[in-house]
């Protein structure tokens, strides 16, 4: 028989497993009811499509900031790394490489980033939030120093017509990002690596000592959040159609972390589901349609996105406390 410490704890892990899924949702169906009563035309297909369109990166990258975050981790480079992965994509194509390459050297080079971030974590046991600062710094700078600046324009018009092309009627990128979603949702609940990632969040020593190896889940978590840098740089470079430093802008961080903790991501690590992350991301994006209907300026949408994020981070540690 469970003692009443094994009861609290198992009640509390419940708590926090109910509250991580009914918190998006309440959330989003709240945004979704205002818009719908105060904005007209809101829902129309096309306005529809815009959304979920606009919040397809986003969602992508808030993906692979919830493995890191799962792990009790941070990732602040992952916006940077994406526009540099875009930046080096699009200088391939426009020298004439074949675009099937460019989206590999996108994927490879967020992929690049994150071993880097994972191999100083994990094996050098440096401060995730120093780590990946550092390396938001590199890649920003190696953005303005290989660029001047200066948008890369001059992509392959195949691909813009690939990742831009239409699936049912339906942008490519938001039926990929659908289905990618779901596939990491299972994998994470039904796989091995799923199971450790949560076991290290919970508790690394204790996940040490049962035989989960630490420190390649840790090397293994960022290399997949820069994974998914590099499929949100495809996605946004062929939206733009064209690459430049201000697609890691710092605003983009703000995004990312928001769309995940939104989504019912622990700060605290050992709960969240990566769909609740993507929902979080369709959210952010909602409330950044908002506040440009309501033409306020981009530092007022910093300070509401602020305030929300700070209320569900509250809301978190309260239930993590109980």
């Amino acid at each position: 028989m469970a003692t009443s410490t094994e009861a609290n704890a198992l009640a509390k892990a419940e708590r926090d497993r109910v509250l991580g899924r009914v918190l998006p949702i309440a959330l989003f169906v709240a945004i979704v009811a205002f818009l719908g009563f105060t904005v007209n035309h809101f829902f129309t297909v096309n306005n529809l499509l815009n959304i979920l369109m606009q919040s397809s990166a986003l969602g992508f990258m808030a993906i692979g900031m919830t493995a890191v975050l799962i792990t009790g981790g941070m990732d602040l480079s992952i916006p940077a790394v994406m526009a540099l992965s875009g930046i080096l994509g699009a200088m391939f194509m426009r020298a004439g490489g074949n675009p099937v390459i460019a989206s590999l050297i996108m994927i490879a080079v967020g992929m690049a980033g994150g071993a880097l971030n994972g191999l100083a974590v994990a094996y050098l046991r440096m401060i995730p939030f120093v780590v990946t600062l550092s390396t938001q710094a590199i890649a920003m700078g190696a953005c303005v120093m290989i660029t001047n600046s200066v948008s890369v324009l001059g992509l392959t018009p195949s691909f813009l017509d690939v990742v831009m092309s239409r699936i049912l009627g339906i942008p490519t990128p938001i039926v990929a990002l659908a289905l990618v979603a779901a596939l990491v949702a299972v994998l994470s609940q039904r796989s091995i690596f799923g199971r450790w990632l949560y076991a290290v969040g919970i508790n690394a020593e204790t996940a040490r000592v049962s035989g989960v190896p630490k420190k390649k889940v840790l090397l293994g978590t960022y290399i997949f959040a820069g994974l998914f840098a590099g499929l949100a740089a495809i996605v946004v470079t062929a939206r733009l159609a064209s690459a430049s430093p201000t697609m890691g802008q710092e605003g983009v961080v703000l995004n990312v972390v928001g769309s995940a903790v939104v989504g019912g991501v622990s700060i605290y690590g050992g709960s969240g589901s990566f769909a609740g992350a993507v929902l979080g991301a369709v959210i952010i994006t909602m409330i950044s349609n908002i506040m440009n209907m309501a033409h306020l300026s981009y530092y007022a949408t910093l300070i509401v996105k602020g305030l929300v994020i700070v209320a569900v981070v509250a809301i978190d540690s309260r239930s993590k406390k109980a």
